[in-house]
């Protein structure tokens, strides 16, 4: 089984124990390499991301423990890059300010707009129907476009290493308001995967969605697979861990998945760069 972890996270943005004791739980399950990817800040309150305050403290922190465990794991720091377009900052600034090793970029709100942001992620359905209405008109259409939108933005303007669940918009959907099967979905996302062949991007196999329960696939699903395999699109296997117990959940099921697609290896980031890793 694969023995690492790119995407974690610990309390300093919306993880429920210390980065310390994730770091334990990962040593006592036998895992190499361990990335710390927490919550990168946003300018408006929210229960989220870390605190613009306690950047420091999280680079600090995590830099302090790669060097006490050393001779167990290899610990790496990064950030989950929320990408709202003109309201956070610049990914390659806060790379090279805070000296981050390697960047996941991700949309969990959708729209440029502050008082409108539609949150398609977290653990509440009410919240996504809530937006999808309050800010699409209940336009499903129009709501999954900007946010397929919203990563092509990103994708195209910003400078980071690993795409993070780009199809999660599929979560609260539970095949209500469209399928996977439409047409106009695969367009739009198949355009999305386009840009990311096209900027030589790393897709995640974000496992999080089927151990939480809140979805019956992998972000992205299984079926995308063969055609990022056909793309030669690599890929990485992440838990999205908020909890030390989650850091290797379901990992044998994507390892499956993804040989059974044609992968033969996953990406791993160590001594400052990417290179695959057999499955």
């Amino acid at each position: 089984m694969q023995l690492f972890n790119l995407h974690t996270h610990s309390n300093f943005s919306d993880g429920k124990t210390s980065a310390e004791e994730v770091v334990i739980e990962a040593i006592n399950q036998g895992l190499k390499v361990l990335g710390f990817s927490d919550h990168s800040p946003v300018p408006f309150e929210n229960s989220f991301a870390i605190k613009n305050g306690n950047v420091n403290n999280y680079i600090t922190t995590i830099k302090s423990l790669k060097e006490k465990y050393q001779d167990k794991i290899d610990i790496y720091c990064s950030m989950e890059m929320d990408f709202i377009p003109g309201i956070v900052k610049d990914f390659k600034k806060t790379k090279e300010e805070l000296g981050l090793d390697y960047m996941i970029g991700s949309v969990h709100l959708v729209g440029n707009d502050i008082e409108k942001l539609w949150f398609i992620d977290g653990s509440k359905v009410e919240t996504y129907d809530e937006g999808l209405n309050n800010f699409y008109d209940s336009d499903i259409k129009k709501g999954v476009k900007t946010f397929f939108y919203q990563y092509n933005e990103m994708i195209e303007t910003e400078e980071f290493d690993i795409v993070g669940h780009f199809d999660k918009i599929k979560m609260h959907n539970r095949d209500r308001y469209f399928h996977e099967e439409d047409k106009w979905y695969r367009d739009l996302l198949m355009e999305t995967l386009t840009l990311i062949k096209e900027k030589s991007l790393i897709v995640e196999v974000n496992t999080r969605g089927i151990y939480k329960k809140r979805s019956s696939d992998f972000y992205p699903s299984t079926w995308i697979l063969p055609i990022m395999k056909e793309m030669n699109v690599p890929v990485v296997i992440s838990s999205d861990a908020h909890l030390p117990s989650e850091l290797t959940l379901c990992f044998k099921e994507a390892e499956d998945a993804l040989r059974a697609a044609g992968y033969k290896e996953t990406m791993c980031f160590k001594n400052g760069t990417f290179s695959g890793i057999g499955l």
